[in-house]
């Protein structure tokens, strides 16, 4: 059984593209056709998408209501009020059996810093089966165009261990830099101690690569869960991480040309 994203962690740290110090919100338009699907329905389907960018969130899609079905949605009883941008009305979803509680919501007389969101409603994630940016299929959350995920091919010596056990040793590791995130050392397989590695129930999804597998390690038998991770099919921006594999430099030791890097302290510690 799968358990919850780990990669659904993520928040982000400032607003995008500029320091924390920063407008709390930005509404910004998004340019790309966006379609929200549930019980093989289509509830949006819109090309005048808007990103809202707030300050310590993930970025958030907005539709114009006019572009929703709103023959499937019902009017909650529900309302939240949020500082920022005033008072939330909500929608639960009906497509046949199917209901998704409460997962529209709108800001239908906005204040005036979130004015822009007048006429628009946002879809809670992980209550509906599929969301779509043109024809690719997007996991987890909209992609931040403020972001970058660099993946670079190396020649550095890497080395990770765990309770003075060797688990992978390369001189060919692929370093995946990301916006917010610290460095990552994804390995070949055959550079693996893979006596060493059990496959995890654990999966995730990441906007910028795809669905990832996990493994566990078993170390002087002990299990140590979930301590790498694979992206078998990343999305067409990641191909070199294909079949290579990742551990947390939080919870390994890991040297790079013979350094030992100090563990970072992130969501994964």
């Amino acid at each position: 059984m799968s358990t919850t994203a780990l990669e659904d962690r993520k928040i982000l740290n400032g607003d995008p593209g500029g320091s924390a110090d920063g407008p709390p919100l930005r509404i910004e338009p998004c340019g790309r056709r966006v379609r929200v699907v549930l019980a093989g329905q289509a509830i949006v389907d819109s090309t005048s998408v808007q990103y809202l960018f707030e300050r310590d969130h993930l970025p958030v899609y907005y539709f114009p209501l006019a572009d929703v079905d709103q023959t499937l949605l019902q009017r909650s009883e529900k309302t939240t009020h949020c500082p920022r941008k005033g008072d939330a009305s909500y929608w639960s979803v009906r497509v046949g059996e199917r209901v998704a509680q409460d997962a529209v919501w709108g800001y239908e007389t906005p204040i005036e810093p979130a004015a822009g969101l007048a006429g628009h409603v946002a879809f809670y994630w992980k209550q509906f089966d599929h969301w779509y940016e043109e024809d690719e299929e997007v996991f987890v959350h909209p992609r931040d165009p403020y972001k970058r995920v660099d993946t670079l091919p190396s020649s550095r010596h890497v080395r990770i261990e765990r309770d003075g056990v060797l688990l992978a040793e390369s001189r060919r590791p692929v370093l995946l830099f990301e916006t917010g995130i610290a460095t990552r050392f994804y390995l070949p397989r055959a550079d693996l101690k893979l006596d060493l590695l059990e496959e995890s129930d654990t999966v995730s999804q990441c906007p910028y690569k795809g669905r990832a597998s996990y493994y566990s390690a078993r170390i002087n038998g002990q299990v140590v869960p979930d301590i790498a991770w694979t992206y078998t099919f990343p999305v067409p921006e990641a191909p070199r991480l294909e079949q290579l594999v990742a551990f947390f430099d939080e919870r390994v030791d890991t040297w790079v040309d013979g350094e030992l890097r100090p563990r970072p302290v992130s969501n994964w510690s």
